[in-house]
């Protein structure tokens, strides 16, 4: 039996100590299986973000284990964890987070860069990544020259060009009007259904979650509703 994509198995995160700890998640149980698309939801401090940050890596555990492909996270080292963020995981923010005084093709080239792939091979990939989102004929555009839904394609194909097993999208739509956010959100789920990447997404916002498959919310550090979305 093929072990899921993402488990969380009694997972809590705990900061500071005595009066002035935090439980942040509390025994939370989540599995995630190839070619999901779930959405996770909760007000704020809900717990949600540090799920987040705990499935891309960039946090652990207090206790509990987090697996990814039947691998336990938490006997990785840190370097191992870089690794598997760089190869495994695409990451999708609110804030786009793209490098203003470089292109479009740059800033799709820069996770390439890090794993020292030849130049025009990372230009070729980057290229497909960004005519996948539409924007091919943008690969020299500067994000600046570029509207809000055009910078969250870019930072889409930057997720996109290493050919990751999964997308953590962070509030993708979170500063898009309504129209492109629901542009934004059938490219994802065009990429769920067509290339059968992985997507977590977090949202506040029924409408967009109406677009994955699983709608997980938070409350209070736990997990108190996992359904088929509506």
């Amino acid at each position: 039996m093929t072990a899921p994509l993402v488990e969380l198995d009694g997972v809590s995160r705990v900061y500071g100590r005595g009066d002035a700890e935090v439980r942040a998640l509390e025994d939370v149980d989540l599995v995630i299986d190839s070619g999901d698309f779930v959405a996770i939801m909760g007000s704020s401090g809900s717990g949600k973000s540090t799920c987040m940050n705990i499935l891309g890596c960039l946090d652990v555990p207090s206790s509990g284990t987090y697996r990814f492909r039947g691998a336990d996270v938490g006997a990785l080292s840190r370097d191992q964890r870089a690794l598997l963020r760089r190869h495994y995981l695409g990451f999708v923010f609110q804030g786009f987070n793209l490098l203003a005084r470089t292109s479009a093709l740059e800033n799709v080239e820069l996770p390439l860069l890090y794993r020292g792939m030849p130049g025009g091979e990372r230009r070729r990939r980057a290229l497909a990544a960004l005519d996948a989102v539409g924007l091919a004929d943008r690969a020299k555009h500067a994000p600046n020259e570029l509207s809000g839904g055009q910078q969250q394609r870019v930072a889409i194909a930057r997720a996109l060009v290493t050919d990751p097993s999964v997308i953590l999208a962070d509030e993708p739509t979170g500063n898009l009007d309504s129209k492109t956010s629901r542009e934004i959100l059938e490219m994802l789920r065009e990429l769920n259904t067509e290339r059968g990447i992985t997507i977590a997404m977090v949202t506040h916002e029924l409408e967009m979650a109406a677009f994955a498959h699983r709608v997980v919310r938070f409350h209070d550090g736990r997990v108190v509703e996992d359904r088929e979305a509506a």
